[in-house]
């Protein structure tokens, strides 16, 4: 029997997701994004008190695993809308603290499942990257958002244009991470965390997570961002540049685009 791609514990009121495909960055399949949609029917039918999201190996999560993905056939677009977007609106509609325990590589959809919880805790070694420019795509899982709420346009769009990749420490210090921990003690710290915060009083913190995110969501919300996000990679996929991106991608040679 194969390892499962994803795995949630139930303790003192944490309901904690494990993203466990340590040998693939944890990237994701449909499958695990199954699993993780399904980890946050559990927080809320099991009474949790606080939800924490955390990945086995050296990295939170490399993104979207694309083995087997289509380039040139596949609508991207569809993909977001069908497998990537419901996973993102699942844990960011969950009405008890959310926290995401982040090491190594974060990018991508990993990005986003990071970011759509409400406190992220980075080791200071952390990788976080905004890397679609490299295979032609665009940025996804709600990044947007969360890079101009968070960053700022300009940043924003430096982040994105040159897919520079931030330290957990760069991360915590320009305030798109609630903060830096040292990478040996990140799990220790983030159990912790999850479970004083679980004591608090939770009703308390649902009412201000809907304030925080009624005003996080007045100039544009992430379900505007999230639908625009799948539009314009509906329409990114029908490029060639988005099939010699993930082509070159799985061919691991380096793209060549033409802006066509």
């Amino acid at each position: 029997m194969s390892e499962p791609e994803a795995t949630t514990v139930l303790s003192n009121g944490v309901l904690t997701l494990t993203l466990n495909r340590p040998a693939q960055l944890n990237a994701m399949t449909q499958s695990m994004v199954e699993l993780i949609i399904g980890a946050t029917v559990q927080a809320r039918q099991s009474g949790a008190r606080a939800f924490l999201v955390r990945a086995e190996g050296r990295g939170f999560c490399a993104g979207r695993d694309l083995t087997g993905s289509q380039p040139g056939v596949e609508d991207g677009g569809e993909v977001l809308r069908l497998v990537f977007n419901p996973m993102v609106r699942a844990v960011a509609d969950l009405g008890i603290p959310t926290i995401a325990a982040v090491q190594g590589a974060c990018l991508g959809t990993g990005l986003g499942l990071a970011l759509a919880c409400d406190v992220v805790l980075v080791a200071d070694t952390a990788k976080i990257s905004s890397p679609f420019g490299r295979i032609g795509a665009v940025l996804d899982s709600g990044g947007h958002k969360a890079l101009v709420d968070r960053l700022g346009s300009a940043v924003a769009m430096d982040l994105i244009y040159s897919g520079r990749v931030l330290t957990g420490v760069e991360a915590a210090a320009a305030g798109l991470a609630s903060r830096a921990i040292p990478e040996a003690e990140l799990t220790a710290v983030a159990g912790d965390y999850a479970a004083q915060v679980a004591q608090g009083p939770v009703l308390a913190f649902a009412e201000s997570k809907r304030l925080v995110r009624a005003l996080a969501d007045s100039a544009m919300s992430l379900e505007h961002i999230l639908d625009a996000e799948a539009a314009a990679q509906s329409r990114s996929s029908r490029t060639n540049d988005y099939v010699e991106g993930f082509t070159a991608f799985l061919e691991r040679r380096k793209p060549t685009f033409t802006g066509e």
